[in-house]
């Protein structure tokens, strides 16, 4: 009987070494071959030298603990089960060595959650993920990956899963929530007493709550005491983050120390993290984009041209910096990374999620059935009642939101909120200047 065990050995620093193994008569498995493994961004893993010594040495597999032993080797790491047929992975496992290490915990078992929860794994610290789905949780931690969410991606050896929430947060140092709007408060409030104080407390979410028009870093300060609170966001799709594209995010706090914190924390060869003080700018420009990328991919679904997807991105910007000024962020962040970085990012692939439901709607589906296809949470949806009440009572123009809510909510014909759109006032174009 053939099989693969992955196993990562250190050598030099790095966790590189993959092996292929056969079962003895015995139960135990002996390397046929083994190898260094390197990660390329562009075609996954490959080999790159063979490692003579290993081939001769025995692989001990304990089923039960799924662990596993490799004399004069410090091996680290577990296997994904009983080895059976190969399975093709992609993914860094690349293990960066640090002298600053941190207990770091990721509430949210979806595809960013577990993004960063592989990055920081991979840069040495102490990494949890929080699920709560006991199910999935321990679906991921036999197969080593969370194939629901980031198919065929290889989660970091050193992280830990679990569906324990108390067990998850004990003594970290870093919380990143990666949790749905509609559920982010009730997770939080949870959490409250299991956290230690001081402890940083980093938002992914792009959303607004919607009773109360809140944004994610005011649920944290009302259903918290004494942390530190941040707010990440930018243009950041998932998948290309686990596949080595290179990519940058900011990280908002008015606590500066804790933006360099977070700062090494995530920093690694592919990814950036930049800074900013301006927390409800680069909040409210995440929740903003996702309601964009609908009517951009409406706009593709009916074979308009790059004219149209420019144009509505370039009105969408100056929406999105009215409303921010309205609320009292400042407009110069929605041309940062959080805001037309992640704009241009969501409205222009089918990797978002409400790019792909306003498509569906373009292509003629209900609203409902565009979702349900999607099987994810599209936070545009739920974020564009919220902005167009809010616009409504502040006073501020948004046409393009006007429009998106009549075709989804009021179900008006596509062309007839065109006709309309195209017809409106023309105002300037530029609506802000550097110049006195």
């Amino acid at each position: 009987m053939q099989g693969l065990v992955l196993g990562f050995v250190q050598v030099r620093g790095l966790y590189l070494v993959v092996f292929y193994a056969r079962k003895g008569r015995e139960g135990n498995w002996t390397v046929e071959r083994g190898g260094a493994c390197r990660y390329y961004p562009r075609r996954g893993w490959d080999f790159c030298l063979q490692v003579g010594s290993i081939a001769r040495k025995s692989l001990v597999f304990h089923s039960k603990s799924n662990s596993y032993n490799l004399s004069q080797h410090h091996l680290v790491g577990r296997t994904s089960s009983i080895p059976g047929p190969r399975k093709s992975f992609t993914g860094i496992i690349m293990q960066k060595e640090t002298s600053n290490s941190r207990s770091v915990v990721v509430l949210g078992g979806g595809s960013f959650g577990t993004a960063i929860a592989n990055i920081v794994a991979g840069n040495g610290h102490d990494t949890r993920q929080w699920m709560r789905d006991s199910v999935r949780a321990e679906a991921c931690r036999e197969a080593r990956e969370n194939e629901k969410y980031l198919p065929g991606v290889a989660l970091h050896p050193a992280l830990c899963i679990s569906s324990n929430l108390q067990e998850a947060v004990q003594g970290c140092d870093i919380v990143f929530i990666a949790i749905p709007s509609g559920s982010f408060r009730a997770v939080v409030r949870r959490l409250a007493p299991m956290l230690k104080p001081g402890t940083m407390l980093i938002s992914t979410t792009k959303g607004i709550e919607h009773d109360h028009f809140h944004l994610m870093s005011e649920i944290l300060r009302e259903e918290t005491a004494g942390m530190r609170v941040g707010v990440l966001s930018g243009p950041n799709f998932a998948k290309e983050i686990v596949e080595g594209h290179y990519t940058a995010t900011v990280i908002a706090s008015e606590d500066e120390k804790l933006c360099r914190d977070i700062q090494a924390a995530l920093h690694s060869e592919t990814f950036r993290v930049y800074s900013s003080q301006d927390v409800y700018g680069v909040e409210l420009a995440g929740a903003l984009k996702n309601i964009y990328a609908i009517i951009t991919g409406m706009a593709a679904a009916l074979d308009r041209g790059q004219n149209t997807i420019s144009l509505l991105i370039t009105r969408s910007l100056a929406e999105m910096m009215r409303f921010a000024e309205a609320m009292g962020a400042d407009p110069m962040t929605l041309i940062g990374l959080a805001g037309v970085g992640d704009l241009i990012l969501t409205c222009s692939s089918n990797l978002s999620r409400n790019y792909r439901v306003g498509y569906l709607v373009g292509k003629g589906k209900s609203l409902d059935r565009a979702v349900a296809e999607i099987g994810q949470v599209a936070e545009g949806v739920n974020t564009i009642r919220l902005i167009k009440k809010k616009a409504e009572e502040m006073g501020v123009y948004m046409p393009l939101v006007s429009a998106i809510y009549a075709i989804l909510f009021e179900q008006r014909p596509i062309p007839e909120v065109i006709r309309h759109l195209m017809s409106g006032v023309q105002t300037f174009d530029v609506a802000y200047s550097a110049k006195p």
